[in-house]
C-alpha cells in the first residue's frame, strides 16, 4: 500500500516535502513501487503550488522587451519590425496594444510564441 495522502494544508505540503525529500538523494528505480510514491508525491505537490503560489507570466510588453534585451535587439529593430519608430515607441510605452499583425510578425521573426503575446494587459493611454 501506497503511503500518500491529499496536500490540503501547509502542514500536509511540508510533510510532502519531507517525504519526497529522500528520492531526490537516490531516485527509485522506475517501475517499482518507491517510484510510484515518487512520481505521486511530486504530482500532489505540484498541484499544490500551482493552486496556492500560482505564478503569472510575464505580459506582452514585459516579453517584448525581455526578448529585446536577451537577443540584444534596439527599439530600432523593433520599429522596422512594426513599421514605425513611433508604433515601436508606442508599443513599449503601453500607449497602442500589439494588433494581430504585429503578433505575427513578432511570431514569425523574432520566435516569440504568440501564446504569451496575446494576453490581455492594461494599457497606460488610449490604445489605438
Amino acid at each position: 500500500m501506497m503511503d500518500v495522502r491529499p496536500i490540503l494544508t501547509e502542514e500536509d505540503y511540508d510533510w510532502a516535502l519531507k517525504e519526497i525529500e529522500p528520492y531526490f538523494e537516490q531516485e527509485p528505480e522506475l517501475g517499482t513501487s518507491e517510484s510510484d510514491r515518487f512520481l505521486v508525491l511530486a504530482d500532489l505537490i505540484s498541484a499544490y503550488e500551482a493552486k496556492h503560489w500560482a505564478i503569472e507570466g510575464p505580459d506582452p510588453v514585459d516579453t517584448v522587451m525581455a526578448v529585446m534585451e536577451t537577443a540584444g535587439y534596439k527599439q530600432a529593430d523593433l520599429a522596422r519590425l512594426l513599421g514605425s519608430r513611433s508604433r515601436a515607441s508606442e508599443v513599449l510605452r503601453r500607449k497602442r496594444a500589439l494588433t494581430t499583425e504585429m503578433i505575427w510578425r513578432l511570431h514569425q521573426e523574432w520566435k516569440i510564441p504568440a501564446e504569451m503575446l496575446v494576453r490581455p494587459y492594461h494599457l497606460s493611454g488610449s490604445a489605438r
